[in-house]
């Protein structure tokens, strides 16, 4: 498509300017001989070469050597870009987005003239599946919506072939199709997460469990202190991992499998919206090449009623041609209207996929973005987690660096001495 700054281009009617009255250019400007000025029934002035029968929208160069353009050819149709500037914000007010950026395809239709003639060597436009495009060997450079970026506005505008090569796939509809797959992603990330929750909910059981083992109870002194310690360690670790799996299912769970609930709702608003708008276009499109095709037949029977006039094979009038010329000014007025409207409708679904590409690239960076964040909270959860753990051993280490044999040889015999005096042998 072509950039948004480049309606400067082009030259149109500023709102409050119509075409000049019938005879006011003749007076200003000298035509070359042979060439009158006539204005359409639509009110729009062309010129007829009354010694070749030529006509043609432009104004005849008068410079000598330079022929004026002879017959029909279609001009540059550049897509109407809908006032937007590259940075993708509006350009002009909406009354005016419309103005100056594209030209009528038929410019240059020959309408009432009795010779056809010649087309251009080659069209500047080609169009694809009703779009219509620059054509490769006449293009223009075009600039990007949004140069710094890899924009999705910029780079989903032709349709591709499907996987199977059976039809086309939108540019837009790959976007869609991009959308749905985060989805989908962040929905099997949640169930991830609630997995992982699932596995310190039943390790926190199990260490509970197991703090209220009475193996080794019996243990005494102060390596009996140090091994129940080891076992109140594990209740506590328990708690710890139990609150991890709490906050794991309110801060990053719940989050992930909450975020945009409504959101394939809406994509589907847009695929509607934009599909509508392409059938729209190819609706416009088809009356586009039904008026090409009455334009072309209204021409050959002008020109057939012309040549026979011209040998005298036929009884017509001066009359029939006059009315044969007045249907192929129609002819061309009429495609001139099927043009119009087909841009119209070309404009604004170009309008509509600039916003909504845009708006489902700021999505895709909130939900990256989203995820990121509570990937992050995941891992200060974890890290908390250990720090809480190392405080649940810490109690075990002191306990067992004051792990200590001969006291606590002492004071169990302290406590359950029955007496220090040695026994003697007998005497006789």
């Amino acid at each position: 498509m072509h950039c948004l700054n480049s309606c400067s281009q082009f030259t149109c009617l500023k709102p409050g300017m119509v075409p000049p009255p019938p005879g006011e250019e003749s007076q200003t400007v000298i035509l070359p001989p042979g060439w009158q000025s006539y204005l359409s029934p639509q009110g729009r002035r062309y010129y007829v070469n009354t010694t070749t029968n030529e006509t043609t929208w432009e104004r005849p160069s008068s410079s000598p050597g330079i022929p004026a353009s002879p017959g029909p050819h279609r001009s540059s149709l550049p897509p109407t870009v809908n006032g937007y500037h590259a940075s993708g914000t509006p350009a002009h007010p909406p009354e005016t987005a419309h103005m100056s950026v594209r030209k009528s395809t038929v410019d240059s239709q020959n309408l009432g003239s009795s010779s056809p003639g010649k087309k251009q060597s080659k069209e500047s436009t080609i169009t694809i599946n009703c779009v219509t495009f620059p054509h490769p060997d006449t293009m223009p450079e075009q600039q990007l919506l949004k140069p710094t970026e890899w924009s999705y506005c910029d780079y989903f505008w032709a349709d591709k072939k499907d996987s199977q090569g059976n039809g086309n796939v939108a540019g837009f509809e790959l976007l869609l199709q991009k959308q749905l797959k985060g989805k989908q992603m962040q929905k099997e990330m949640s169930e991830f997460i609630r997995e992982r929750i699932k596995i310190e909910e039943e390790y926190a059981k199990n260490l509970a469990k197991l703090s209220q083992n009475s193996l080794a109870a019996q243990e005494e002194g102060s390596l009996g202190e140090a091994w129940a310690q080891v076992k109140k360690s594990l209740a506590d670790e328990a708690e710890v991992h139990l609150k991890f799996s709490a906050k794991l299912h309110s801060e990053v769970e719940k989050p992930l499998m909450n975020f945009r609930e409504n959101f394939k709702k809406d994509l589907k608003k847009c695929d509607h919206h934009i599909a509508d708008l392409r059938k729209q276009l190819a609706s416009r499109y088809a009356s586009v090449e039904k008026a090409r095709k009455a334009l072309t037949e209204r021409q050959r029977d002008l020109e057939m009623k012309t040549q026979q006039l011209e040998i005298k094979l036929s009884n017509k009038t001066e009359e029939d041609i006059k009315k044969a010329r007045r249907k192929s000014t129609q002819a061309g007025d009429d495609l001139m209207r099927c043009v119009d409207l087909y841009n119209q409708a070309q404009s604004k679904w170009f309008e509509e996929m600039v916003t909504t590409t845009l708006e489902l690239e700021r999505l895709e960076v909130e939900r990256v973005e989203m995820i990121r964040q509570h990937l992050c909270q995941y891992t200060q959860l974890r890290h908390e987690t250990d720090m809480f753990n190392q405080s649940t051993v810490e109690p075990v280490d002191q306990l067992l660096r004051k792990v200590d044999p001969a006291k606590d040889r002492e004071l169990w015999v302290r406590e359950h001495k029955t007496g220090n005096i040695r026994p003697v042998d007998m005497e006789i």
